[in-house]
């Protein structure tokens, strides 16, 4: 094993024989076709880990904007990476086009301003290329010697015709001067000399060894031996077709025997000569001589030190993409449709058949327990170097115990009652007419979670055990723990249900088709904040049910014991401050503001650390900052402190503040000797789950009994609080009769008796 640095963060690069392997030989990385599986970076994407030497192309669109002047926000960010690039030890050349739109514009003005009032009523002619050409390239190079020297950066011009190349010399002298400028840390800008091009047409004729700057790039690359080469345009990559058709799809991965015929491109660049026509072409050349390309965007201001920190955007050109079998992209639609197939075979198992998958998930991930670690610890890694907050950091982390109780809870689902096809009702409608109510599966669920591993072995193990087909959308910040996860929960489906049952979603690009498949999936669960979960609401016609923001709320009445109140507030909050059911606001009676209860609690909280933020009422009386919203999920040693006058101002101000648009109270509790108190808090406040003397960290699926959760619902349909098995259920009517019509109702008695569930 070695350890490389790319600059941004240090990677772990494992040879195949390295690979940390269970006692089945199940290795974490044995569908991957590279020998290396590096941090946060895209399978697709890992040569970037072997760059030294890239060459940037930035096109006319990209640097001047639609009124043909200079876009100088994006030069500007363009120059800033390149100079970021530079710094970290990559050599970096840049194509750039832009000179011919640049001096056509700075000529137009001259010509404007010398004109009479009479010229320009006259039809005004093309300008001449070649001197438009001539006039933008000084120019543009001025510009980009002044950027690039007030980020200390010294940059060269070469411009070249494609006559040149023709000359063996010149190619060799070319090579030598550019390495020399490299050595020096100068960035070389290289641009067609279309001043003195001697081709007739320099903006149709195609023929030559180069005929734009896309292909003078691909040929650079070559020439120079560039280990990448990034086409930057004003789109987000290759796309199915034209970009501004909603039916077009980015293409990740260029796959010429798949998609040479089935591209349709728009229109070609509106100021340069290319468009994605000619990019596509020089990625097609270069790629086929070894070199990797990626088609990216060039108006974001950091795409290129994305695509060097292996992110999945833009569109990739490799020369071995045909043997990505293994990565190959599965429409949103094949894996729903391969997830509901899934689910039909799975439902035709008997019970005791889907309990033997349980324990067997549950087995895996105790023998997996170094290698699911292992990936784990890269994700956390990466969190702590990108800054996340620690209650992010906290609910990613898998530690040990967390594992054996993640295989604890499923061995707990693999012994419940079978919950397919119970009996929940059965009634005679007539003399031998029998109704049954049955439970059955939804269908296939799409849900979508952030930065919790662990929600996903609950997740899937309710699926299995409730007989649904599953998609399942994680945070980025998850990716290798998710993807470790999923492997070795499908790794022992057996060959009667298939692995495709639980599908891992791993692009946010896939989300809007997934939510468009009304007609195959049955139910979402965005799990995360108000915000997710009304975007969600808004983007689909697919029933969404909503675990949202956990702003809990313990109310600590006048008659409650102080010292009972101090334990259940000390592990309301301080338990697992990171969890959605973790107190964020502490309600206390008026009257323990004078008699030394607020004191106490108040000290209890300061005791463990929590910082304490006041309500109006609070933050004066108690000397702490004042809060800026009673709506804030801390998820961390911080909560609010307000104090009310009695239970009804509590009961209003957790209605009021509990909840969102759309979105109900999570959980709330009242501490309190006074039991009509009690009753009256309970019935009133409008929460998915309501406690009395007792801590809101037992609102959890595992702790109610449920054996694991999906989430803790705040709708009020289709299921409300912890959503276990149960709540991935619905149900369906059998009726049994014995060549019963209707006809009119003549001739039948109803007699409508209740039945026992079994006969």
């Amino acid at each position: 094993m070695e350890l490389l640095q790319n600059g941004h963060k240090p990677f772990v690069v494992m040879k195949p024989s390295e690979l940390p392997l269970t006692n089945n030989g199940f290795s974490i990385l044995n569908s991957l076709s590279e020998t290396q599986y590096l941090g946060n970076i895209d399978p697709s994407r890992v040569f970037v880990t072997k760059v030294k030497r890239l060459i940037v192309k930035v096109g006319t669109a990209v640097v001047t904007r639609s009124d043909g002047r200079l876009a100088l926000g994006r030069i500007g960010a363009l120059c800033e990476q390149l100079k970021e690039l530079s710094t970290q030890g990559y050599e970096v050349i840049l194509v750039t086009s832009g000179a011919v739109g640049l001096g056509k514009q700075r000529l137009r003005y001259r010509k404007l301003a010398n004109s009479s009032f009479s010229d320009l009523q006259k039809p005004q002619g093309e300008l001449d290329g070649k001197a438009c050409a001539a006039v933008g390239q000084s120019s543009l190079m001025a510009l980009y010697d002044t950027m690039f020297s007030q980020l200390d950066v010294t940059s060269s011009q070469l411009l070249v015709n494609d006559g040149f190349f023709r000359d063996a010399g010149f190619r060799k002298q070319l090579s030598d001067t550019v390495n020399s400028l490299l050595d020096l840390r100068v960035i070389p800008i290289f641009n067609e000399n279309d001043a003195v091009s001697t081709r007739k047409a320099p903006y149709e004729d195609s023929s030559g060894i180069f005929w734009d700057n896309d292909s003078l790039a691909g040929l650079l690359a070559l020439e120079l031996k560039a280990d990448l080469l990034v086409l930057l345009s004003d789109v987000e990559g290759l796309y199915s077709g034209p970009p501004s058709d909603p039916n077009s799809k980015l293409i990740h991965t260029y796959i010429k025997e798949k998609h040479q015929e089935e591209i349709t491109f728009g229109d070609k660049s509106r100021l340069g000569r290319g468009g994605m026509t000619a990019k596509v072409n020089a990625a097609v050349c270069a790629a086929h001589v070894g070199i990797p390309v990626i088609i990216t965007s060039g108006y974001a201001t950091n795409n290129i030190l994305r695509v060097l920190q292996g992110e999945r955007i833009g569109t990739v050109f490799h020369k071995d993409a045909h043997l990505w079998i293994n990565m190959k992209e599965v429409s949103a639609r094949e894996m729903a449709v391969a997830a509901r197939e899934g689910s039909r075979r799975l439902q035709l198992l008997k019970s005791e058949e889907r309990s033997k998958i349980l324990l067997a998930i549950a087995d895996a991930l105790e023998k997996n327990e170094s290698t699911i670690r292992f990936e784990n610890e890269v994700d956390v890694a990466d969190a702590v170097a990108s800054g996340y907050e620690k209650s992010l950091i906290s609910r990613l982390t898998l530690k040990r115990e967390k594992i054996y109780s993640l295989a604890k809870s499923v061995r707990k689902l693999a012994d419940m009652e079978e919950p397919i096809g119970q009996i929940l009702k059965r009634t005679e409608l007539a003399d031998k007419l029998i109704l049954e109510k049955i439970s059955c599966p939804l269908g296939v669920l799409l849900i979508i979670f952030e930065s919790r591993p662990d929600a996903l072995v609950q997740i899937a193990a309710l699926a299995i055990r409730s007989g649904n087909g599953l998609l399942l959308k994680g945070g980025k910040e998850a990716r290798r723990s998710n993807a470790i996860l999923h492997k070795v929960i499908t790794s022992v489906m057996p060959d009667t249900v298939g692995d495709k049952l639980i599908g891992l979603v791993t692009s946010r690009d896939e989300i809007p088709d997934l939510l468009k498949l009304d007609d195959v999936i049955d139910l979402v669960v965005p799990r995360g904040s108000n915000k997710l979960v009304s975007q969600i609401k808004e983007s689909t016609k697919i029933p969404v049910l909503g675990h949202s923001d956990g702003i809990c709320h313990v109310f600590v009445d006048k008659s409650a014991n102080i010292d009972m109140a101090k334990q259940i507030v000390r592990d309301a909050k301080t338990d697992y401050p990171a969890a959605c059911n973790a107190m964020e606001t502490l309600l206390v009676h008026k009257d323990l503001s004078n008699n030394g209860g607020l004191n106490e609690l108040v000290l209890e909280l300061q005791r463990e650390g929590v910082k304490l933020y006041g309500g109006p009422k609070a933050n004066g009386l108690l000397n702490i900052a004042e809060t800026n919203s009673f709506h804030h999920e801390y998820s961390s040693l911080a909560c609010t402190v307000e104090i009310v006058e009695d239970v009804f101002a509590a009961i209003d101000h957790i209605n009021q503040h509990g909840r969102h648009v759309g979105v109900l109270a999570h959980t709330d509790c009242i501490v309190t000797e006074d039991c009509e108190v009690a009753e009256t808090f309970l019935s009133q406040v409008d929460s998915a789950a309501v406690f009395h003397n007792a801590s809101t960290r037992f609102c959890d699926g595992a702790r109610f009994g449920l054996g694991a959760e999906v989430g803790i619902s705040t709708s009020r349909i289709h299921a409300r609080g912890p959503v276990g098995v149960e709540g991935l259920l619905t149900n369906r009517w059998i009726l049994r009769g014995n060549g019963h019509v209707v006809d009119g109702d003549q001739g039948i008695i109803y007699t409508y008796k209740e039945l026992p569930l079994k006969t």
